[in-house]
């Protein structure tokens, strides 16, 4: 594999170019970016830096790529980095800050000259440092290990961003600037490949064998986004929250003593689970309310899209067990129903359908009732296997030929806890199959690998929950403990209000973020056509009652915290100022939808105003119904919601198709 520069010297020359010189070797080939054309230009070997170069303060880390914003082009560098463990003989690094630099002059970062560009600024810069970006120079983290022994004797002489998956490059989008280039072999060593999701490792000793357990999630490109903005399936087959998660078992036989850290490994072990929303198009629409309205649209092309997504799925890994938690009454039953329509017009020999009601099952804190959903799916798990090296003799004992792929609604708590009792049976049938253990053995038995199996998963659960969610995952206490507690519930409790709040009030930013660096949206190099992305364009009178709200709440804390005056009564105050105040929360309770934080990028407005076969749980949020509300025009104030945001976000028409995908062609 070809190495890829760990440290550079960055010259900035005036406003005419950036040098990136490698501190190892020296004398490599330096990098040249012309800030005034934006050529990328490959020097000579020892080619010495412009005499008034200026050295940049901060040692750069990697070039995570370039991005085109209304004014400027950018060079997004990595500043900070953060070591999270070595593996297998190379580092792994937690992308820990990042500085964007202008190619033109006379844009400012730290004060954009326009408005707009320092909201897409702002967008990049919150993207960057509220993701958790994982790195390594000399190891492919896109793929999992069985993929690449599969490969190896194809990709001696490649670079990284040669051979990494293509859904779990973070950054190709970012990248492409660099890769589309005439030289780009050329300028492999300059192409760092970064995934957005987790990596965790323990080490423990049982019987003499020096144990190390690894567990990896890779976050897909595709669709990516928040929570309640990108649910189910697009039209080119992909799921929102697709996540590959990995766990690898590394093992040292008769290690000697604890302080031996020989990368001499005697065998490598992998078991590979994929998760992703319900592969149908639905949706949930935020309205203010903590439950939003469901939305399930039945399109024509429903089917068609799933043996898209399976097909796909099968190619990669193998046989699918599609194993579906979602609920089988209540709000959730909609989407259960719809899936197994779709599943059952689906005649994939490879593709196995199995429903838990994890609920139901496990109800009244019955967590260990999982074993019913183990036991249906044991055969299939070892059908499926798993993938062992022996590298003694540098042979797979075993592949593992297909995948589960697990869901609930957000394929987050739910999924969490099936994913990690799937990963603990497969653990004890590993551990077993190379003999660190006997048979009459469990995984239970030792203390210390029980422990980190389970701070691993709950704190991999948490990284993607925050990740979708906004907030950590719920049941992590069962997960750590493999009991559900009392003090678990109210922890759940606070973190699904924070959901809320961030879901509703916050999302927005975050979902145009996830659309702008992976290439899903794309600015026009004229900010004016762009200044609806800044401008708040409701009816003056929904913007008001917000405010109307503030001061009534002001009046009360006032009456209640000053001094009094006279002896008068204040209940009429009170009473004035409660009607006042309770009266705004019932405006925006009706007008809910005008008041979430929607992504002004691509706005779901297709999905709002759905009017084709489905499902729809309501039609909260949207306004007051009713004759005397149309003859008063007040049921009418939402309609211009989405063609405000249609006609002054992007320049391409939405359709429901093209609000799905969020762009029918990637840019990369």
């Amino acid at each position: 594999m070809k190495p890829i520069y760990q440290r550079l010297n960055l010259f900035i020359d005036g406003q005419d170019a950036y040098t990136f010189v490698p501190v190892q070797p020296i004398g490599a080939q330096s990098l040249t970016i012309h800030r005034a054309t934006g050529d990328i230009v490959l020097n000579a070997p020892n080619t010495p830096v412009h005499p008034t170069a200026s050295r940049y303060g901060k040692t750069i880390y990697g070039i995570l790529g370039m991005i085109s914003l209304a004014l400027s082009e950018y060079v997004i560098v990595m500043t900070g980095r953060e070591h999270r463990a070595r593996f297998m003989g190379h580092d792994i690094y937690r992308a820990a800050d990042f500085d964007i630099l202008p190619l033109n002059p006379n844009v400012s970062v730290q004060n954009p000259p326009n408005p707009v560009e320092g909201h897409l600024l702002a967008l990049v810069r919150s993207h960057l440092l509220g993701g958790h970006f994982l790195f390594s120079y000399g190891w492919d983290l896109t793929r999992r290990l069985q993929a690449q022994w599969q490969d190896r004797d194809n990709e001696e002489k490649k670079a990284l961003w040669e051979v990494a998956d293509d859904r779990f490059f973070w950054n190709k989008f970012l990248q492409s600037r660099l890769t589309d280039t005439d030289i780009a072999q050329d300028l492999s060593p300059y192409i760092l490949p970064i995934i957005y999701g987790t990596f965790d490792m323990r080490t423990v000793y049982i019987h003499g064998h020096r144990i190390q357990l690894c567990l990896i999630s890779r976050r897909s490109r595709y669709r990516a986004g928040t929570r309640y903005f990108r649910r189910g399936i697009d039209h080119e087959g992909h799921v929102a929250n697709f996540n590959e998660t990995e766990q690898i078992l590394l093992v040292v036989e008769k290690a000697a003593g604890r302080l031996s850290f020989s990368e001499n490994l005697t065998h490598k072990l992998s078991f590979t689970q994929i998760r992703g929303s319900v592969p149908v198009f639905w949706a949930e629409v935020n309205t203010l309310r903590y439950k939003p309205d469901l939305q399930v649209m039945d399109l024509q092309e429903t089917v068609d899209m799933i043996k898209l997504h399976l097909r796909d799925q099968v190619s990669q890994y193998g046989s699918q067990g599609l194993i579906n938690l979602v609920n089988q009454k209540g709000r959730e039953e909609p989407v259960k129903e719809a899936y197994e329509r779709a599943v059952s017009k689906v005649e994939f020999p490879d593709v196995k359908y199995q429903y838990f009601d994890f609920h139901n099952e496990c109800k009244h804190m019955q967590w260990d009732r999982i074993s019913v959903l183990i036991e249906k799916m044991q055969e299939d798990l070892i059908q499926q296997g798993y993938f062992h090296l022996d590298t003694a003799q540098d042979k797979a004992v075993q592949i593992q030929t297909g995948v589960m792929r697990t869901n609930c609604m957000d394929n987050l708590d739910r999924t969490n806890v099936v994913q990690a009792a799937l990963a603990k049976w497969t653990l004890n049938q590993q551990l077993k199959a190379i003999g660190v253990v006997s048979d009459n053995e469990e995984l239970d038995d030792f203390e210390a690998l029980t422990r980190g199996f389970r701070e691993m998963w709950a704190d991999h659960a948490d990284l993607i929950s925050k990740a979708y969610a906004g907030s950590g995952a719920l049941k992590t206490d069962f997960t750590r403990t493999s009991r559900r507690t009392k003090i678990g519930a109210l922890q759940d409790g606070y973190k699904s209000v924070m959901r809320y709040i961030k879901n509703n009030y916050f999302d927005g930013a975050r979902q145009d973020g996830f659309d702008l660096v992976t290439g899903a949206w794309t600015p026009q190099k004229n900010p004016v056509t762009a200044s609806s992305l800044i401008a708040d364009t409701r009816p003056l009178t929904i913007r008001s009652v917000p405010y109307i709200l503030s001061f009534a709440l002001f009046m009360i804390c006032a009456g209640l915290t000053l001094p009094r005056t006279s002896d008068y009564s204040l209940l009429y105050y009170f009473m004035l100022w409660f009607v006042i105040a309770s009266l705004a929360v019932i405006f925006m309770m009706v007008h809910g939808i005008e008041y979430v934080s929607w992504p002004r990028l691509i706005p779901p407005t297709d999905i709002i105003h759905y009017k084709g076969p489905g499902f729809r749980s309501a039609h909260n949020g949207k306004g007051f119904t009713g004759p005397l509300a149309q003859k008063l025009d007040l049921s009418g104030q939402l309609n211009g919601f989405g063609t405000r945001l249609l006609l002054n976000g992007r320049k391409r028409a939405l359709t429901v198709s093209g609000m799905e995908e969020g762009t029918k062609k990637r840019v990369d």
